[in-house]
């Protein structure tokens, strides 16, 4: 998979999702949805970052990649549906995508360390 493709497309997303957010939601959301999807575009953002990062590196970790993609999909993906609709159910999918974050980040660090 080209995960420098991959990641440039999320990062177009994440702009544009948030573009939608700003003009599109801004008066149709109360406070606590709005504040709910900022966060979602925000975490998008980082992890899309963090995924071209490691794409761009020597030996890519594809678990990595991948991580950051499934945490893009479940953590932002669900915020964004919960801001939108307010279905508090899909809260319970969020933290799924927070512990794939953390599994990308650790084996980042794991492959560094073991370069060295």
């Amino acid at each position: 998979m080209n995960w420098t493709a991959v990641a440039a497309i999320l990062l177009a997303l994440a702009v544009a999702i948030g573009a939608f957010g700003a003009h599109g939601l801004r008066g149709r959301l109360d406070e606590y949805s709005m504040n709910v999807y900022e966060r979602a575009v925000l975490y998008h953002f980082i992890h899309a970052l963090g995924l071209l990062i490691v794409s761009a590196l020597p030996r890519p970790s594809t678990a990595a990649c991948w991580l950051f993609l499934i945490g893009i999909v479940l953590f932002s993906g669900s915020l964004y549906i919960l801001a939108i609709t307010g279905i508090k159910t899909l809260g319970a999918v969020t933290p799924f995508g927070g512990v794939s974050f953390i599994a990308a980040w650790i084996l980042l660090a794991i492959s560094a360390l073991r370069k060295n």
